[in-house]
Order: structure tokens, then C-alpha cells, then sequence
């Protein structure tokens, strides 16, 4: 996995399989169903969570609680 996905190494052992699960499955689904997104938004996904995790204060940051409402979502492709 970290030939293909080097960003694999912010993650976890737990995580790894986890990630390397999902994506079995999901390319499973794009072999036999033609389900592209789904492998799509498990690769991202996934990089971002080894984004978040890469940059220690980002990711201290983001495993604060919240409270409230934190406003609108903004989307990016």
C-alpha cells in the first residue's frame, strides 16, 4: 500500500486495514456493479484523513470537542 499511497504512513496499523478493507470493497463494487464513486470517495476520504493527521497541530486541533453551531458547510471540489 505505501508504494501506491504513501501518504499511508500517517496512518495507523488499525487504520491501514481499515482503509485497505474499504478499498477492496469498493473496487469490488467497481468490477462487478461499475460503482466508480464509491472508490473514488474512499481513496479521498482517506487521504483526508492522513492529511489531517500529517500536521500535528492540525489534527490536535480538530480532536478538540465542539459545541454548537459551527455555521454553513462550505464545498469544494
Amino acid at each position: 500500500m505505501p508504494d501506491v499511497f504513501p501518504r499511508v504512513r500517517h496512518l495507523s496499523p488499525d487504520e491501514l486495514r481499515a482503509f485497505t478493507l474499504e478499498l477492496v470493497e469498493a473496487l469490488s463494487d467497481t468490477a462487478e456493479l461499475d460503482v466508480v464513486a464509491t472508490t473514488r470517495e474512499v481513496i479521498m476520504g482517506w487521504r483526508a484523513t492522513a492529511r489531517i493527521k500529517a500536521d500535528p497541530a492540525h489534527y490536535a486541533e480538530a480532536r478538540k470537542p465542539t459545541s454548537g453551531d459551527l455555521g454553513p458547510v462550505q464545498l469544494t471540489a
